[in-house]
Parts: structure tokens; sequence; C-alpha cells
């Protein structure tokens, strides 16, 4: 009697989950990436993770908060490299790890071209302006983070007294976005990569703030 009332008591909580959560998250994550975030329904979450709409709500509440887990999950894993670079050295490191890396992540043919939440946020009209207005600020925290660390190699003198760290940042954030448009159209990561190689043969020039470059003129 005790082992039926046992068992009728573990099965008050539902039915156990038949399907791999971490692997259904890749699975919404490439979704997410390949369609953005108003651009992907539902029906194109479930039939991609295997799974029916009630179990969708049951484990991830919805949609919105599928995605927020899914950035997440490409915060930690693809694009990593993402904090990881603010670790390097000196600033030039950073820059370089920062560049190269994009193009790695945003050229592999593993899986969707360009910056998943980039794409995201492009795509996001009227329905999805809070979801916009997130990502837009996560960006804006991830430069905030360049700069700061800009502003240290400033203060240990790696880099120069005129250089401007929030400029600096600036550029190298706008060059990721531009290397994420430009591989979410298409662009070979050969072409990529020499873009950035370009840039960084510049960058004696890049770091010197307004007063170097008023001398110059002059």
């Amino acid at each position: 009697m005790n082992t039926i009332k046992h068992r009728k008591k573990a099965n008050m909580g539902g039915r156990p989950r038949t399907f791999d959560e971490n692997m259904a998250l890749e699975q919404a994550m490439r979704v997410f990436w390949r369609k953005g975030y108003e651009g992907t329904s539902v029906a194109d979450l479930t039939m991609e993770m295997g799974i029916n709409p009630p179990s969708l709500y049951r484990t991830f509440g919805n949609k919105e908060k599928l995605f927020w887990k899914v950035i997440d999950r490409y915060g930690e894993g693809p694009a990593a490299y993402v904090a990881e670079c603010l670790n390097e050295s000196t600033a030039f490191a950073v820059a370089a790890k920062r560049l190269r890396c994009a193009v790695d992540v945003m050229s592999d043919p593993a899986h969707p071209w360009g910056c998943l939440a980039t794409q995201a946020a492009v795509t996001c009209g009227e329905q999805g302006r809070l979801v916009r207005k997130r990502l837009i600020a996560i960006r804006a925290g991830t430069q905030a983070a360049l700069c700061e660390r800009f502003e240290r190699a400033k203060a240990e003198g790696d880099l120069p007294e005129d250089s401007d760290p929030a400029a600096l940042a600036s550029y190298v954030s706008t060059l990721v976005l531009g290397i994420s448009m430009q591989a979410a159209s298409g662009m070979k990561r050969k072409e990529l990569l020499g873009i950035v190689e370009n840039t960084l043969k510049v960058w004696p020039a890049l770091i010197h703030g307004e007063k170097r470059a008023s001398a110059r003129r002059a």
C-alpha cells in the first residue's frame, strides 16, 4: 500500500520530459540565428527542436523567454570570444582577437553566418521593439567594456596619452557590425579577414587622438 502511494505521489509532478533541453536550445539558437527574432515562429521552433508547443511553453515559458535563453547560450558559446578578448595583454591584441574571432565565427559554415544578436536586432519591427531595445543595450554594454579595457591600456601606458579609448572602442565595434552584415550577405571569410588585416596595419594611426591628428594636418 505504501509503495502504491509513493508511486502516485511521484507522478503528481507531471510527465517527465522526453527531450534533451540542451539540444533543444542548440536547435532553437540556429532557428533564431537564421530567421531573426520576429521572423521565427513557434511552429518553426517546435519543428526544429522536435517538440510540441506545450513542451516549449512548459520548459521555456514562451518564445521571448526562449530567445533570451538562446542569447545567453550564444554568449557563452559561439560569442564567448567577445569577453575573452578583453584578457589579452595589449590593446592591439584585444582588437586583433575581437576582429579575427568575429570573422571566424560569423563566416563559419557550421552555422548561419553573421551575428545572431545583430541579425535579430536589425530584423525586429514594431512587435519586437522591446527585444530590439534590449539587444541594443547589450551591444552598448559590450562596447562599454571594450572602452574600459582601452582606458586601462591608456592608464598603463600601452596606449598613448592623446588616444581616445571611447572612439577606438566605437571604431572596433562598428567594424564588427560591418563584418556581421557582410558575412550575413555572403562575403567569404578570406575577404573579411583581408578587411581586418588591413585595419590592423593602420593601428598606429588609429590609436592617436585629435591632438596628434591635428598636428599631422598642420
